[in-house]
């Protein structure tokens, strides 16, 4: 049977209840270490920034290493200042019983690859109305790595950039509306060998991957292990085949073409103009939209079905911001785990897995940026100034988390 899902309205908005959100912020930090397996740290002048600008508009931009913890990191942290927040959360997350309480935290929904117009304007509504907190992650999604931010996206910026021309347009004093970067960083708190020594074997017995004779390291079996699934992937796709020798080629340029080429398929059977200058999460978004869209019609027996385009798009976003190196530049636990996880997502179709152990959630604030002074540049030029400013966020997200990696 193909993959189906349940029927969603095109927008979900947010249904703040502050008394509901209060009352579980209070058991917060509870959940968080019985579900999620974690606690969460800040450092307390972050915490007194933070409430100094409590009275303030605040666009919070954290990255976003893993797919549910953060959102309980971040939920942590307003349960700490006492403050409800609102979040902008992808369009699928709404089903059921868990989009019905996450609208009552406060959460609204965006179609990702769209031009969601519904979602862009509540967003404008919220950052107008005084003291909001809006949170949004600006990778596009969830990078499942640990140490080393995605870009971020323009949009979150230049949205709050609409809402304060809105205030200028209209007359009206133009308030401060802060733009802050948050770090979120995971640190195992226990010996993590066997664990990975265990997910190794798993996977090494899954994929009939043989022994080496000799002893060989942790690195060298990730590696054996990284070969197979490459090696799978490009025979499925028989670019095993294509004249220039895999040898002479880097594994960067392999998972860049295996990419590329899975993602061109896609489009081409569903009719989707190629944009190359677009990130290829915003294009793998695209390609799950026009696959709902054209479910019914899709033929059963080509070799690129409904269910093949829905699994090689999850692979896509699976593994977007792979890459070759990321464990040999830092051998610890965190990347090893952030890679062997991918491994095992995709081996046993694992699309929420379960933390492998506890881990201190180390949360940092970088320097708030008040948009308001920015205003006559963006009125200049829009793109280039909602994109320096982004850049910057970015930047400062990335460098106190290689700050939180030295430091611990």
């Amino acid at each position: 049977m193909p993959y189906t899902q349940p029927t969603l309205q095109d927008f979900y908005p947010p249904q703040l209840n502050p008394r509901l959100v209060h009352f579980v912020q209070r058991f917060a930090s509870l959940y968080g270490l019985l579900q999620s397996r974690m606690t969460v740290e800040i450092d307390p002048s972050d915490l007194k920034l933070l409430r100094q600008l409590r009275r303030d508009r605040l666009l919070l931009m954290p990255n976003h290493p893993t797919y549910y913890d953060d959102w309980v990191a971040v939920f942590i942290l307003s349960a700490r200042l006492q403050k409800p927040f609102h979040y902008l959360a992808a369009h699928e997350r709404f089903r059921g019983l868990e989009g019905h309480f996450i609208q009552r935290m406060g959460a609204y929904s965006i179609r990702r690859g769209l031009g969601d117009r519904p979602s862009v304007a509540m967003t404008r509504d919220l950052l107008m109305q005084p003291e909001c907190h809006l949170v949004i992650f600006s990778e596009g999604g969830c990078s499942y790595q640990n140490d080393t931010v995605t870009p971020f996206r323009a949009g979150a910026v230049q949205v709050a950039m609409q809402a304060l021309t809105k205030f200028e347009r209209r007359g009206e004093t133009v308030p401060d509306l802060y733009a802050v970067p948050l770090s979120i960083k995971y640190r195992y708190t226990r010996d993590m060998v066997p664990i990975i020594d265990q997910t190794l074997k798993r996977l090494e017995t899954s994929l009939n991957v043989t022994p080496s004779s000799s002893p060989a390291t942790f690195y060298e079996r990730l590696r054996r292990v990284a070969e197979v699934f490459l090696s799978d992937f490009e025979r499925t796709f028989r670019l095993d085949s294509e004249t220039e020798p895999l040898a002479q080629q880097s594994w960067n340029e392999r998972i860049i073409r295996l990419r590329s080429h899975m993602l061109t398929q896609c489009e081409q059977k569903l009719g989707i103009v190629p944009l190359p200058h677009k990130p290829l999460r915003e294009r793998v978004y695209a390609v799950q939209y026009a696959l709902e869209d054209q479910a019914e019609t899709l033929a059963k027996d080509d070799f690129l079905t409904y269910d093949s385009m829905h699994q090689m798009a999850s692979t896509l976003l699976n593994f977007d911001a792979i890459y070759d190196g990321y464990v040999a530049e830092s051998p610890t636990p965190e990347r090893f785990l952030d890679t062997l996880i991918r491994l095992e997502r995709h081996a046993f179709k694992i699309n929420y897995p379960t933390p492998k152990a506890h881990r201190k959630v180390l949360l940092k604030v970088g320097k708030p940026i008040n948009l308001k002074d920015h205003l006559e540049a963006y009125l200049g030029d829009r793109a280039t100034t909602a994109q320096r400013l982004t850049h910057e966020i970015q930047s400062n997200v990335q460098a106190n988390l290689d700050a939180l990696t030295a430091s611990h």
